[in-house]
């Protein structure tokens, strides 16, 4: 839980994204004694008619909210950062046949990085309402995990940079998300009963399929049965699918499930088994290992123990594993039991054994 007394006399900004989560981190603020100023990260697209766009009325959302509670609310526009950083990520990597995490990179590059360098450098912290908390260890400052272990998205900071977590304040991190509906309600915040969004982080409801061929186009392949090599279809584009996908590939006769990408010549193979050797792997390659936790100069990261959780994707699931360091900032992970779904370009989100500290995470690689 946060120390509030600690902070008072800290300069303190909010990130109010129109939600329910950082609307009831501003409650929690305000009834603790804080006036934080508050800041609206304007990313709009790039032609609004062509998008399905809620920032209108998330911004009004946050409007009311400051008002309610007698704070200011700066609008910033990070629109040339996001599509400019954030956006050519996912291009680069979608396009190379890779599985990229966009909200990953948001939090690193946009929230804590954009933020920070526009108007963030002039405060001690930057409180978000992310399901995550922070604890001091031995002086150092670690991200670790909330209660709740389908909300938790420490996986989501797992790139952000030692410096920013040390600004980094994440009021309902130890709640979990039905009690922070039950205070909304309780309090009839504008917003208590807003459904959380679903799409990529500040886009609203855009589709992530809109989203990609937006900038990549379609690029018709083969679609080959992994087992027989028999074509059963065509594809708009490799990066449209992801490996373990199921839903939406439209063909007859399944279930069907991505199990590879050829990227050179343009074919998806997939296979009638969820479970074929090929869609499973129990040890595989981590580079660009990079530790969230500030570091003394001198000191790469921090020692990995040899036993340690894991995670590939957002679920509620800590995968065990052993981790071997294998050259500077990479690692093998030698997993417990075969892992579904492994693909790369994800990121591999390190945590102790008992999923409460999280180390960093790095890049899945062949």
């Amino acid at each position: 839980m946060i120390d509030y007394d600690e902070i008072k006399n800290r300069r303190t900004a909010l990130l109010l994204s129109g939600g329910v989560d950082s609307s009831v981190v501003l409650y929690e603020m305000v009834i603790h004694g804080l006036r934080p100023d508050c800041f609206y990260i304007k990313i709009g697209p790039e032609e609004k008619e062509e998008w399905d766009c809620t920032s209108e009325e998330d911004l009004e959302m946050a409007t009311a909210m400051t008002a309610r509670f007698g704070c200011k609310l700066d609008v910033v526009d990070c629109h040339k950062e996001y599509w400019g950083q954030v956006t050519r990520y996912t291009m680069e990597k979608v396009k190379a046949g890779y599985t990229p995490n966009p909200d990953v990179m948001c939090n690193r590059l946009i929230k804590f990085g954009a933020f920070d360098e526009k108007m963030g450098h002039g405060y001690d912290l930057i409180a978000t309402g992310h399901y995550a908390q922070t604890e001091w260890i031995n002086g150092r400052k670690w991200l670790t995990t909330s209660p709740d272990p389908v909300k938790d998205q420490t996986d989501f900071l797992a790139q952000i940079e030692g410096w920013q977590l040390r600004k980094a304040l994440f009021p309902i991190g130890h709640f979990e998300k039905n009690e922070v509906r039950e205070i909304a309600e309780r309090e009839h915040l504008i917003n208590a009963k807003r459904r959380d969004s679903q799409g990529i982080c500040f886009l609203g409801n855009i589709d992530y399929n809109e989203y990609v061929r937006r900038y990549l186009g379609e690029q018709v392949g083969d679609v080959i049965e992994l087992e027989t090599g028999k074509k059963i279809g065509t594809h708009k584009g490799l990066w449209f699918h992801t490996i373990g996908q199921r839903k939406g590939l439209g063909f007859g006769g399944g279930p069907w499930f991505v199990v590879k990408k050829d990227v050179a010549q343009n074919i998806l193979y997939v296979s009638h088994g969820y479970d074929p050797a090929t869609a499973y792997k129990q040890t595989f390659n981590v580079h660009d290992f990079h530790a969230t936790t500030y570091c003394p100069d001198g000191v790469a990261q921090p020692e990995l123990p040899l036993r340690v959780t894991f995670k590939i994707r957002h679920t509620p699931e800590y995968l065990p594993a052993a981790i071997e360091q294998t050259g500077d900032n990479t690692y093998m992970i030698h997993a417990d039991s075969k892992v579904h779904g492994v693909a790369p370009g994800q990121f591999c989100v390190v945590y102790d054994e008992r999923h409460h500290r999280c180390y960093g995470s790095g890049e899945i690689t062949w």
